[in-house]
């Protein structure tokens, strides 16, 4: 419980109607997409950078944990309070502050939302195509401090490839400004990409420059059908090795599939074991050669059917099927435990067989489907009950499907961060010599270990 001293320096700062401290308020700020939750003292929302510099000098000075907190979408726990102390909401801070056409480029708050930011830019022509499935809730602040990632990942790669200038506030308090417009910048140590996936553990990120790409002249999407989900995965390779780099390239497993016919239905069959989403992009002549390329791959690896979109509406008729899948199985499930271990591409169909296997083993459903192009699968642990027995199981096999992961080469995340979920692993990935150097940049950039504590690294570490 923070003193009211405390209490008066914030509303002096923000503002009595941007700082909350009712149970129900507090409540609202106390969780995030996992299971996990733990109650802030404070929650406060400030609208200016200013505002944040006092709020963080407040908070270091007085050894006050704080929480920056996005749309509050994250899947490893990370913008969860598990120290208490002050959150901070970013939702005011909601600008697109310019849409630069000469220069392709766009700067904007932390808390634009993200698919509100892909409207913008697309009505100037121009294309900012990192996608979360939560693009629709999650904001940009919090994009970028997950570096978040997405379907269209496998071509376009992940946010950090498209931030050029950061402006963030210090655990102390100071503002920084790295990179800016330039697309060429090797000036000192590259700290956007420190900044970037740092889940909110060194800065409070205020302001972004985004480049941006020419929106595409066209784009298709196919639906390719396989019996055996072995088929569907080893399409993934095939398509990759004729060197067509698909805009996106999604699996999705039976199971998968039941679960969004029974939630919201677009035509998914419920007899075929797999099936992968394909979207190529480019220019018109372009996308009609590779979606005929991609249609011969798919019907030589095994495809039964191959469907092409007829027209922008069926295309997005099927992806809203395929954005709908969290939410099927959350209906199905008391939890649903979102994974996403990552591997190299080739290893698509090893790890896929290895979470059957596993599923099997400890007797789960586990739907699985993901942004396969890039080898990021998202095994989806759907948890029935709060019995103990049914917990151990469901923490064995997480470790395991983790252990494969890495056995074939691949990492712990490929866009959800480590956050809370994730920490126990971080010594099977990294070497202590790794975690040093890590550990010696958190508490070389916040020695009094402020900012979003507990995150990452084990507590004590």
């Amino acid at each position: 419980m923070l003193n009211q001293q405390i209490l008066a320096n914030l509303t002096k700062i923000v503002g009595k109607e941007n700082v909350f401290t009712t149970k129900e308020d507090l409540i609202c700020y106390s969780y995030d997409s996992t299971p996990i939750d733990h109650m802030p003292d404070v929650v406060v929302a400030p609208v200016k950078t200013e505002e944040i510099a006092a709020i963080m000098k407040l908070a270091n000075e007085n050894r006050i944990p704080v929480v920056p907190r996005g749309g509050g979408t994250n899947l490893s726990g990370g913008s969860v309070p598990v120290a208490g102390g002050i959150v901070m909401a970013l939702h005011r801070m909601n600008k697109i502050l310019e849409i630069d056409t000469d220069n392709l480029t766009a700067t904007a708050q932390p808390g634009v939302v993200t698919a509100a930011f892909h409207q913008a830019v697309e009505k100037e022509g121009l294309f900012y195509p990192p996608d979360p499935q939560s693009m629709f809730m999650s904001t940009l602040g919090g994009n970028v401090a997950e570096n978040a990632g997405g379907p269209r990942g496998v071509k376009y790669g992940v946010t950090k490839d498209y931030v050029l200038g950061l402006e963030v506030v210090s655990p102390n308090g100071e503002v920084i400004r790295v990179g800016g417009k330039t697309i060429k910048n090797v000036s000192g140590y590259d700290l956007i990409r420190l900044f970037a996936g740092s889940e909110g553990t060194l800065g409070i990120i205020t302001e972004i420059t985004f480049r941006l790409v020419p929106l595409p002249e066209a784009k298709r999407t196919v639906l390719a059908l396989f019996d055996r989900l072995d088929d569907a995965a080893r399409t993934v390779s095939g398509i990759i090795k004729q060197r067509i780099i698909p805009t996106t390239l999604e699996l999705m497993d039976q199971k998968t599939m039941e679960l969004i016919e029974s939630f919201k239905p677009v035509g998914f069959p419920l007899d075929a074991e797999g099936a992968l989403l394909i979207e190529v992009d480019g220019s018109a002549g372009e996308v009609d050669r590779q979606i005929v390329i991609v249609e011969e791959i798919c019907k030589t690896s095994g495809a039964r059917e191959v469907k092409v979109a007829a027209d922008a509406a069926q295309a997005t008729q099927l992806w809203t099927g395929r954005r709908s899948a969290f939410g099927a199985m959350a209906r199905n499930a008391l939890q649903v435990l979102a994974e996403d271990a990552t591997v190299p591409r080739s290893k698509v169909p090893d790890i896929v067989r290895e979470i059957q296997r596993i599923a099997a083993k400890y007797q789960l459903t586990i739907p699985t489907l993901g942004h396969t192009g890039d080898g990021n699968m998202h095994p989806n642990i759907l948890v029935q009950s709060n019995d103990e027995e049914e917990l151990k199981r469901v923490d064995a096999a997480i470790d395991e499907i983790f252990r494969a992961a890495l056995d074939l080469g691949g990492t712990l995340s490929g866009e959800h961060g480590v956050g809370l979920a994730k920490q126990k692993y971080m010594d099977w990935e990294f070497n202590s010599s790794s975690l040093n150097m890590m550990r010696a940049i958190k508490k070389a950039v916040d020695p009094n270990n402020i900012l979003n504590p507990g995150k990452i690294f084990l507590r004590g570490e």
